[in-house]
C-alpha cells in the first residue's frame, strides 16, 4: 500500500525533508508551493515525485500533510484545511519554529477531526531556497515534536516513521517547552547579536576604524545577526511573551555586570569570566536551531599562493567547503584563515588532510 506525503512549500526545509521521505518504502511524495517558479525548480531538481499544481485536490490523496510554510502562512493554511476534504485519519504537520499559536490552531483542527502534530527541525543553511534543499541537511539535527495532549500514539509513531528517514533525532516535547527553549538558546540570542551590531554601527560612525577591526569574538558572536529580517520579525511578534521575559532577566545580569565592574573588584570579576566558560565549555557539541558553522582556523604564513595551495588540497580529497575567509584583526582569533563546512565530518576530514600535508597550526571552532 503506497504511502502518500504531501508537502506545501517547497524551501530549504521543506524540499530536504520532501528529498528524505522520498527515501521512505512505499512512499509517494507529492509537492506544492504557492511560487510557480519554485514548483518548477522542484520538478526539474526532483525535489518530489510529483509537483502538483492544484493542492486542494492532492490534498485528498494525502495520508500526511507537511507544511514548509513560514508560520504566518502555515496558520492560514491550518484554517483552510476545515474546508478541505481529507482522508480520514490524515496526520498533519509544519516545520514552524514557534510553537504556541500553531497548537492553538491544531486544537480547532482537532475539533474537526484533523490530527494536527506540531514539528519543528531545528537545522539550517547559510543558503535559502529550494536549490539549497539537500536529503542529509537534517542529518544528526534535533527534530521536535510538539503533539497536543490527547493525540493518538499511533498517529506520533506513523509520523515518526516517516521522519526518521531524515535521520534527524526526533524528541517530543510540549509547545509552551519548545518556545521556552528556543527563545532562550536561539530567539534571544538573534535580538542580542542583532543588538551589538546596532551598538557597534553607532560607534563605527563616530570611530570609521572600528569595523576595520571588527573581527574575530565580534564576527562570531553577531554573525546570525545576517539572518532574514522578515523570518526574525515574525519569530519576535509570535513568541513574544518568551522574549519579554528573556529580555527582562537580560536586564538584570547587565545591571549585575555593571556592578561587578563598578567594584573594581579582580578576583570577582575573575570568577565571573571563569564560570561563563565552565558553562559554555560543558554544552554538549550538537546540532542546534537555525544554520551552524564548523569553522577551522589555520594559521597560513603570508606568501603568495597559500590560499589556494590548502584549497587545493582539499578539492584532492573531494572535501567540501561553504564559506572561507581570511581574517586580518585577529586579537582573539587562532589562525588567520578560516573555513566553513556543512558538516563536522567534513571539517575534521579537512583537518586531517592539512596536517597530513603541511606544518600549519590549526583550530577548530
Amino acid at each position: 500500500m503506497i504511502r502518500n506525503v504531501l508537502v506545501i512549500g517547497l524551501g530549504l526545509i521543506g524540499g530536504s525533508i520532501a528529498l528524505s521521505c522520498q527515501k521512505a518504502p512505499h512512499t509517494k511524495v507529492y509537492g506544492y508551493d504557492i511560487n510557480e517558479e519554485t514548483r518548477k525548480l522542484a520538478s526539474s531538481l526532483e525535489i518530489v515525485h510529483e509537483v502538483v499544481d492544484d493542492v486542494i485536490q492532492a490534498a485528498k490523496l494525502a495520508d500526511i500533510i507537511i507544511f514548509g510554510t513560514p508560520v504566518s502562512a502555515t496558520l492560514n493554511w491550518m484554517e483552510q484545511l476545515k474546508s478541505w476534504q481529507l482522508k480520514s485519519g490524515v496526520i498533519v504537520t509544519d516545520t514552524g519554529s514557534t510553537k504556541g499559536l500553531i497548537m492553538k490552531k491544531a486544537e480547532e483542527l482537532q475539533q474537526s477531526g484533523i490530527s494536527f502534530i506540531g514539528g519543528h527541525p531545528m537545522a539550517g543553511s547559510h543558503k535559502s531556497g529550494i536549490s539549497a534543499a539537500k536529503p542529509y541537511l537534517l542529518e544528526n539535527a534535533y527534530y521536535m515534536l510538539t503533539p497536543l495532549k490527547n493525540e493518538s500514539a499511533d498517529k506520533i509513531e506513523s509520523l515518526e516513521q516517516l521522519l526518521k528517514f531524515t535521520f534527524a533525532k526526533i524528541i517530543k516535547v510540549d509547545s509552551f517547552e519548545h518556545d521556552h527553549m528556543t527563545a532562550v538558546v536561539s530567539h534571544f540570542p538573534h535580538i542580542v547579536a542583532a543588538s551589538l551590531v546596532r551598538q557597534f554601527d553607532f560607534e563605527n560612525q563616530k570611530y570609521p576604524m572600528t569595523s576595520l577591526l571588527a573581527a574575530g569574538g565580534f564576527r562570531d558572536i553577531t554573525r546570525i545577526a545576517s539572518s532574514n529580517p522578515i523570518m526574525w520579525r515574525d519569530i519576535v511578534l509570535q513568541n513574544r511573551d518568551e522574549l519579554i521575559d528573556q529580555l527582562d532577566s537580560w536586564v538584570i545580569e547587565m545591571n549585575n555586570v555593571k556592578d561587578l565592574i563598578l567594584k573594581n573588584d579582580d578576583e570577582l570579576i575573575e570568577q565571573y569570566f571563569a564560570g561563563a566558560k565552565q558553562v559554555r565549555d560543558n554544552l554538549p557539541v550538537s546540532t542546534g536551531a537555525f544554520y551552524s558553522t564548523y569553522d577551522l582556523y589555520v594559521d597560513i604564513p603570508d606568501y603568495p599562493g597559500v590560499i589556494s595551495e590548502v584549497t587545493g588540497y582539499l578539492a584532492e580529497e573531494n572535501i567540501s567547503i561553504t564559506n572561507i575567509r581570511v581574517v586580518e584583526a585577529r586579537e582573539d582569533v587562532f589562525g588567520i584563515l578560516v573555513i566553513s563546512f556543512q558538516n563536522a565530518v567534513d571539517r575534521d576530514l579537512a583537518e586531517k588532510c592539512i596536517k597530513q600535508r603541511t606544518q600549519f597550526e590549526m583550530y577548530v571552532s
